[in-house]
């Protein structure tokens, strides 16, 4: 990654206890320094088999041994869609963001068109560590590409990965 980066400024829409939240950008990054984990879509099988329930087995380690202050995972996704999954997987550490409209995605130049799945607008799978809203690293899964002919690659997100990495 070459320069700085901040991420993009978005209101989230989130439901918390059956009501509407509105959550910006300051409330999940100003002053905290965190890990965001982006991926195509909840429900997908890498991420409900593999990648989210690997992040919340990881959470205390990211926590207590790196020194993180939280660890996301975010989707172009809606807060219905978002909390059923985390229920059906019983995540309870991870904090899930919905990007639902995709404009935070877009803004990290990372929201892609998969029509190949029948997809639409998704996010590429990737992964950024950001310290008060600026983003210090970033993990880019390789061939990100606008037609969906990919086999949606799995190897540089991995949590363990990038537990070793930061």
């Amino acid at each position: 990654m070459k320069g700085k980066m901040r991420v993009p400024n978005k209101v989230f829409k989130t439901r918390e206890n059956s009501e509407w939240v509105d959550r910006t950008t300051d409330s999940y990054f100003s002053g905290k320094k965190v890990l965001v984990i982006s991926l195509p879509g909840a429900f997908t099988p890498i991420w409900s088999n593999r990648q989210l329930p690997s992040l919340e087995d990881l959470y205390d380690r990211f926590i207590n041994e790196k020194g993180l202050d939280d660890v996301y995972c975010m989707s172009v996704n809606d807060a219905f869609v978002m909390n059923a999954w985390a229920k059906d997987l019983g995540i309870e550490k991870v904090k899930m963001i919905p990007d639902g409209d995709g404009k935070f995605t877009l803004g990290m130049d990372m929201l892609v068109h998969k029509p190949a799945q029948g997809f639409g607008y998704r996010s590429w799978r990737y992964a950024m560590l950001v310290n008060d809203g600026e983003v210090e690293k970033m993990w880019i899964e390789e061939g990100k590409n606008q037609l969906g002919l990919d086999d949606d690659p799995y190897k540089i997100t991995s949590p363990l990965r990038i537990l070793g990495d930061i």
